[in-house]
């Protein structure tokens, strides 16, 4: 997905959505931006506006496309349950996402490319869809001709120091992972308001 200027998005979105936006750096000059606009007064969003921020926050922190979003907001509702917890148990389902929740990538962008290069596998099979829906039950690991190269020289310190999900199960001497439950967020660890996104596309 083309994104373009990821500072400039980050700083309009008010929030993180970009590895790189997620330094002291950044931090830094949205405060100054901050406080050199408190001169002028901030025009009110309306509740449209609103919920446009919402939908941007959400598809840039899983980096997909407007399309790809609409959706998985689609097959969302088509679900039984909670509409909010099955949007986020299938954006988290991702292969993509897998991939950097599991510490094989250290950024959404590298995971992308990881996967879509058939760097991994699944369940033993090289797949290249990044867009994938992984399973409960599916193991995810190195291809076998990707173990040596250099994106994975560091994996074992990644794997040391990074916070695994709870559904995911992580093994360290075959370095693989398996997804043993369903994909749960909770509100507070998302960069935007699950509840505000959902409201929107029922206009």
């Amino acid at each position: 997905m083309k994104i373009g200027p990821r500072y400039k998005i980050a700083r309009r979105l008010g929030v993180a959505v970009f590895e790189k936006t997620q330094t002291q750096k950044f931090i830094i000059r949205t405060e100054q931006k901050k406080l050199a606009s408190k001169s002028s007064k901030p025009r009110a969003k309306s509740d449209y506006g609103l919920g446009l921020l919402e939908k941007q926050k959400a598809r840039y922190s899983y980096g997909v496309t407007s399309k790809q979003f609409s959706n998985y907001i689609t097959k969302a509702t088509e679900k039984k349950g909670n509409t909010g917890e099955q949007l986020i148990s299938l954006l988290e389902s991702r292969f993509d996402n897998v991939a950097l929740r599991a510490g094989f990538a250290t950024t959404r962008q590298a995971a992308r490319q990881m996967t879509s290069h058939g760097h991994l596998t699944i369940n033993g099979k090289i797949v290249t869809i990044p867009s994938y829906q992984v399973k409960v039950g599916d193991v995810i690991g190195i291809r076998e001709g990707s173990k040596k190269k250099a994106l994975f020289t560091l994996l074992d310190e990644r794997f040391k120091s990074i916070k695994i999900p709870s559904w995911l199960k992580l093994d360290f001497e075959k370095k693989e992972v398996k997804v043993e439950g369903i994909p749960n967020v909770q509100s507070t660890e998302l960069l935007f308001n699950v509840g505000a996104v959902l409201e929107f596309y029922s206009r």
